[in-house]
């Protein structure tokens, strides 16, 4: 993971650099240069008991990267609403769908400081892409903003992105959550979904809860492993796409596979689902 770390006269205005940051801790894994000794410490914490953790991040980016060219080729969706973005990386959202649907717009939504920051700086590059703060765990908020009403075109279909989001939500109300915002979308949306996994495997269900305890008694404070079931129930009553709720890895791969997926990538799965 990244040793670079942001000087402090770069650090945004109402950042704290004492505790650590779901998205900079994300960025840690993706070997960004936005990140603090504070969120590496939150991996190098889970790696006492899953060395390959980083691998959590790459399956979930990469998985949101394929199910975006999915929404755009296949499903001919030219509305995205992002919650939960993190700090931007290669193959964003926008870059990936406005590659195929050039006026694609994509809506991001978040609250974090250095993600809003780094956002608004470099991932509205175009009149298509919006960057806006809002709470992603609290639907009312981010479908009665403003720019959500009016960026986004109600009367078509949007595609709602939950990519490694839910899993930091630590209440049990996570179906009413998401069915709120299901409710609200247009027939023919889709809803991206991709989550922590325990698979209730022997050996996997073990390692998954070992890296739950690491992960919220961090400095992150959440990481909750939930199951298929669990997970399942987050789609809001969608029609999943095939091959439905899958390991991330397995959610239509680029390519045939040479090498078999470590334990910690059978600990996060990922879904397409369609409202009718």
């Amino acid at each position: 993971m990244s040793e670079a770390t942001p000087s402090p006269g770069s650090t945004p205005v109402g950042v704290d650099i004492t505790r650590a940051s779901i998205a900079r801790v994300y960025d840690a894994a993706l070997n960004g240069t936005n990140n603090y000794e504070i969120d590496r410490r939150v991996l190098q914490q889970v790696a006492e008991v899953a060395p390959e953790v980083t691998d959590l991040a790459w399956a979930n980016r990469n998985f949101l990267i394929r199910a975006c060219r999915f929404l755009a080729s296949q499903g001919q969706v030219t509305q995205y609403l992002d919650c939960g973005p993190g700090l931007p990386t290669a193959e964003n959202t926008h870059q990936v769908v406005q590659r195929i649907i050039p006026e694609a717009r994509v809506l991001y939504v978040d609250n974090d400081p250095v993600v809003l920051a780094h956002g608004r700086a470099l991932l509205e590059e175009n009149q298509y892409t919006k960057f806006i703060e809002a709470d992603i765990f609290t639907p009312a908020e981010v479908l009665g903003h403003e720019a959500t009403r009016e960026f986004l075109d109600w009367t078509k279909p949007i595609a709602l992105l939950q990519n490694g989001t839910l899993h930091h939500y630590l209440g049990d109300d996570y179906a009413e959550l998401m069915r709120s915002f299901v409710d609200a979308l247009p027939s023919g949306s889709f809803v991206v979904v991709a989550h922590f996994l325990d698979p209730q495997t022997p050996g996997h269900s073990e390692l998954a809860r070992r890296m739950e305890e690491k992960f919220t008694h961090s400095p992150m404070g959440s990481g909750v492993f939930r199951t298929y079931e669990q997970i399942g129930t987050m789609f809001g009553g969608t029609e999943l796409v095939e091959p439905g709720l899958s390991l991330c890895d397995d959610w239509w791969p680029d390519g045939p596979r040479y090498q078999a997926l470590n334990q910690v990538r059978e600990c996060i799965a990922g879904g397409v689902g369609r409202k009718a």
